[in-house]
């Protein structure tokens, strides 16, 4: 029996999450499985990869074979260079304290990048936001200006025709005075 680890779709229409699963290859790509060993979710930048790797170790060390996505993410999580440091062990080639050595140390190095990639991309859309931010206020602003130029304009307009009316009713007031008066 030929044993697969592979992607088991799950999820709603476009936005799909995968289980992380071994099956035997002859099973359909939802069906039957034998171990569930995590989940992947592609919709995150970037895309999350929770999986165990021992159990995933332990699977590749008895022979399953891994889809070219799932190979990849093994690859990225450190599961297929450790079953690499195991091989050498095995052999005889390097001792098992130094393979756990440099695994570890590769696995400090990959997940110091991890975090600095998801702090700059963190810090990327923050400074994104912010710009959005300030072009909205720059917008708001001239907006602003404007409604108080146009009601300037207007009150300027309506002024020459408020003197006017003030001075053709003091004009009449006047006349209404002089002839009262006379």
């Amino acid at each position: 029996m030929a044993v697969k680890i592979r992607l088991a779709r799950r999820g709603r229409k476009k936005a799909a999450q995968f289980d992380i699963v071994v099956a035997d290859a002859r099973a359909p790509r939802d069906g039957r499985f034998i171990e569930k060993l995590g989940t992947y979710d592609p919709n995150t930048n970037p895309a999350s990869i929770n999986f165990d790797g021992d159990k995933a170790f332990d699977w590749i060390m008895k022979g399953a074979q891994p889809t070219d996505t799932v190979r990849a993410m093994l690859s990225y999580r450190g599961v297929l260079y450790r079953k690499h440091l195991q091989l050498g062990v095995i052999k005889g080639a390097i001792s098992q304290e130094t393979a756990d050595q440099r695994y570890n140390e590769w696995m400090e190095q990959k997940n110091a990048k991890i975090e600095d990639k998801r702090t700059s991309l963190g810090t990327a859309q923050a400074e994104k936001r912010q710009a959005q931010l300030a072009a909205e206020t720059k917008v708001r602003e001239a907006r602003a200006e404007a409604i108080r130029q146009r009601q300037a304009a207007a009150a300027a307009a309506a002024a020459p025709a408020v003197e006017a009316e003030a001075s053709e009713a003091t004009e009449a007031a006047a006349e209404t005075t002089e002839e009262a008066g006379a």
